[in-house]
């Protein structure tokens, strides 16, 4: 089994060798395509086993089998010049053969790059890249673990508004939305690919016959703005035995008007993590009504949210503490969110679950759209014991999420969970950075507690003055009579 995590390391040790892939990014997106590739090529070998009239979408030459996997084969400068000349180019201008699929491949390549600069060098990568068996499931599980942590050094490189969800976080959102076999699922937001492999493994838990695994196949869809992510999620898809994935677009979700969604697009469920602490391009707020103009990336999905669930449709997401506490455009979009959905739960994550990417406080939103909240029950999600943070090495882990699925059926207020009713939260302009008011250390307090404190010492202030004032008059009016 440790076989396939020592090829994958010796892969990077010998790209680290090349000038050309000196960093993390240039890799990462290296690996994306080659190892896109041969898992490609891995399963069309497996179907032309079952399929007697299987045609493939790349011309012969162009298929890894055909290139890469005689290790006495082509290499050095015959190499470079094939990959940059001649597979790169035309992968990226392929067209008809199944139609789908080969759209799918040119999608994938419109963006890639080979970074590499020495054809020795890219000969032993494909060698070792030729040591998995993706259609064996120990190798293609092992690589499956190995894939994540790629997928975690990725974020090394990644930039503002990228962070790699923890796998835990995924998990616990797709339990708790819970979407159904026959259900359409998104995420327009989907980076990598964890939501939805996430989400067919939980489907996949459901299916019992193969008409269910053809549901599978086809029923949810993914929106991916940026090439790398991408390439990435297409590989995670089809390691997760995802025939076509050709519903994941590339493509900015935001870009396009809010009312060109038609009826037709609302889907069952949303499961994501929209990018925050980003900041859209100019212009991009256009497509939001005016009282919805922002350009705070996690506002716009959060406005979209509510726009693409159908009427009982469900939502799972990871949002910033930025946005419970915001004003302004933040209060209208919130005011929007609680009068057009049942915002019932909201899970707040304690500092560090992004770290090292970034410390920004997170929160886990539940809502189901069509009915106005009346209450929301928050849950204060505390660290693991004699925890005082999380980190690359001690990630935030699944069990931790046995308090919240056993309290989640079956809800009373305790140390961790309280209630708002709707009243309140309007009186407060819509603010839901709340307090857990049975933690008295969860921060200064909430107004009701203040105000009393602040009153009695500006009484107490009130009365020094007034004692001081008295003082001075009479010490004045002493001088004086001293003086007479």
């Amino acid at each position: 089994m440790s076989n396939v995590s020592n090829i994958v390391k010796s892969i990077q040790d010998i790209m680290r060798k090349d000038a050309g892939t000196y960093g993390d990014a240039q890799r990462l997106e290296q690996l994306g395509w080659m190892f896109f590739l041969k898992i490609f090529d891995d399963r069309e070998q497996e179907v032309e086993l079952l399929r007697d009239n299987y045609r493939s979408p790349l011309p012969q030459h162009l298929r890894w089998s055909n290139w890469a996997t005689d290790a006495e084969g082509i290499t050095g400068e015959a190499l470079l010049d094939f990959v940059n000349n001649s597979l790169l180019p035309k992968l990226k201008a392929l067209t008809g053969g199944a139609d789908k699929i080969a759209g799918l491949i040119r999608m994938t390549f419109e963006d890639a790059n080979n970074y590499m600069k020495n054809g020795t060098l890219m000969r032993q990568v494909i060698n070792k890249i030729n040591g998995i068996d993706f259609n064996a499931s120990d190798d293609r599980h092992m690589f499956g673990d190995i894939y994540e942590k790629i997928l975690k050094d990725l974020q090394s490189a990644g930039n503002a508004g990228e962070f790699y969800t923890p796998r835990a976080v995924t998990q616990f959102i797709v339990e708790q939305v819970n979407p159904r076999l026959g259900e359409s699922i998104l995420d327009p937001a989907c980076g990598t690919g964890g939501f939805l492999t996430c989400t067919i493994e939980h489907l996949r838990k459901q299916a019992r016959t193969e008409d269910d695994e053809r549901i599978i196949q086809d029923c949810f869809a993914g929106i991916e703005k940026k090439h790398l992510p991408h390439v990435l999620c297409m590989t995670n898809l089809l390691l997760h035995g995802i025939d076509v994935p050709s519903n994941v677009r590339h493509d900015n979700t935001l870009a396009r008007p809010l009312r060109d969604w038609s009826p037709k697009e609302r889907v069952d469920v949303i499961v994501t993590n929209p990018p925050f602490g980003g900041m859209e391009e100019d212009g991009i707020e256009t497509n939001f009504p005016a009282e919805f103009r922002t350009r705070e990336t996690a506002d716009l999905f959060l406005v979209l949210l509510m726009k693409l669930l159908k009427p009982g449709g469900r939502a799972g997401l990871v949002l910033p503490d930025g946005t419970l506490f915001g004003e302004g455009v933040k209060t209208r979009i919130k005011e929007a969110l609680l009068t057009e959905c049942n915002l019932h739960t909201i899970v707040r994550l304690p500092n560090g679950v992004f770290n090292p990417y970034t410390g920004i406080r997170t929160n886990l939103l539940f809502f189901t759209k069509g009915q106005p909240t009346t209450e929301v029950w928050f849950y204060e999600h505390p660290y693991p014991l004699g925890a005082k943070s999380y980190n690359k090495g001690k990630p935030i882990r699944i069990e931790e999420f046995e308090a919240e699925r056993a309290w989640w059926d079956a809800r009373v207020e305790n140390e961790q969970a309280w209630r708002v009713p709707i009243a309140e939260i309007k009186a407060g302009n819509y603010n839901l950075d709340l307090k857990n008011p049975h933690n008295p250390d969860t921060g200064p307090g909430d107004v009701e507690h203040l105000l009393p404190a602040y009153e009695k010492l500006l009484a107490q202030i009130a009365a020094t003055r007034a004692t001081l004032k008295r003082e001075l008059h009479q010490a004045l009016a002493a001088s004086n009579g001293a003086q007479e």
